[in-house]
């Protein structure tokens, strides 16, 4: 079945940076939420990489409903409908297998699903798939790689992701076939782990304003 590209398109496009966050304290996912949304930057990646993510997400998606949480790092179907679950209006993953391809079938919450090589793209396009993340960007080739697919995928649209930061984010978003980039920077562990939450509305600020 196509990639729910009418439910992903607008978040993709709403904003230049949308924040990657682990969570370690789901005590921290609400005020850390309202801080990126009072920056202008409310479609937040929650990841599932530590036992307090769901939760995280959770509470986000009750309490803070000018958000749009999304869940990161799914990896197979199982934690597709558990993040769905727990709230999530969006999800990433890493890569693409016919189990997510299942999952997110029929669901209106979308799946942005990660691809580096052509063939990758490729598999992701046979399955109606043309929204994708580019993971790990820095570590793949960076944005002059991610470039040199935009002639022969023409089509294809990316989130980098993976050692994006506010001193290379606008490389990646000066690219047509980069819609938006995904980043920890705009909520630091040190930020979040002091409850600075000025601190990560500053940087949310600033990150918002990238075109």
């Amino acid at each position: 079945m196509p990639q729910n590209t009418e439910a992903l398109l607008p978040i993709m496009t709403g904003q230049s940076v949308i924040p990657v966050i682990v969570l370690e304290d789901a005590e921290a996912a609400v005020p850390m939420a309202r801080a990126l949304v009072a920056g202008g930057l409310p479609a937040i990646e929650i990841t599932l990489r530590t036992a307090a993510a769901l939760e995280a997400i959770r509470r986000v998606a009750a309490e803070v409903p000018e958000a749009l949480v999304g869940a990161g790092t799914i990896l197979n179907a199982g934690q597709f409908d558990e993040a769905v679950e727990a709230g999530s209006k969006f999800i990433v993953s890493p890569g693409l297998t016919p189990e997510l391809v299942d999952a997110a079938e029929g669901s209106p919450v979308p799946l942005l699903p990660g691809a580096v090589t052509s063939s990758e793209i490729m598999a992701a396009l046979e399955d109606g798939y043309s929204l994708l993340k580019f993971f790990p960007a820095e570590q793949a080739g960076g944005a002059a790689y991610l470039k040199s697919l935009s002639s022969p995928f023409g089509g294809v649209k990316f989130c980098p992701t993976g050692g994006v930061s506010a001193s290379n984010a606008a490389d990646y978003l000066a690219l047509p076939n980069v819609l938006c980039v995904g980043g920890s920077w705009v909520a630091p562990k040190d930020a979040v782990a002091a409850g600075d939450w000025d601190r990560v509305t500053a940087l949310a600020r600033e990150a918002a304003a990238l075109a």
